[in-house]
């Protein structure tokens, strides 16, 4: 049985339901951290001067996932957002691979410098 050759076609398919999947993820996992965060009672503070960020990348992290771990209704938002933010890079790794398939190594090159400066970029966003 031979198989059909991977064509763009199946390449722009295959990315636009990972775009789909990744915002129905994001959304659903939003929604779900709005209605734990509101059962929780949240009330929405007064002044927002009062917030605190965190002093470095590792204590924000590291809050956000003790926070998640305890199932809190805001981390779980706050990963809904990221789901969403990560969508585009797992769309450009995707890409990647089907080029790679596609054997067309202009994109592959493109792709690679893309991958790179979004890495690079999210790794570095909390940089002072």
């Amino acid at each position: 049985m031979r198989t059909r050759p991977f064509t763009d076609i199946d390449l722009n398919r295959s990315v636009g339901n990972l775009l789909r999947l990744g915002v129905i993820l994001s959304v659903t996992t939003s929604l779900i951290g709005f209605i734990k965060l509101f059962s929780e009672g949240f009330v929405m503070p007064r002044k927002y001067t009062l917030l605190e960020m965190g002093d470095s990348s590792e204590k924000v992290w590291g809050h956000f996932w003790n926070s998640l771990c305890k199932g809190e209704g805001m981390a779980i938002i706050q990963l809904g957002i990221l789901l969403l933010i990560l969508t585009p890079l797992v769309r450009i790794i995707f890409a990647l691979i089907g080029y790679l398939k596609e054997k067309d190594y202009v994109y592959v090159v493109i792709s690679t410098i893309v991958l790179v400066i979004m890495t690079v970029s999210f790794l570095t966003g909390y940089a002072h």
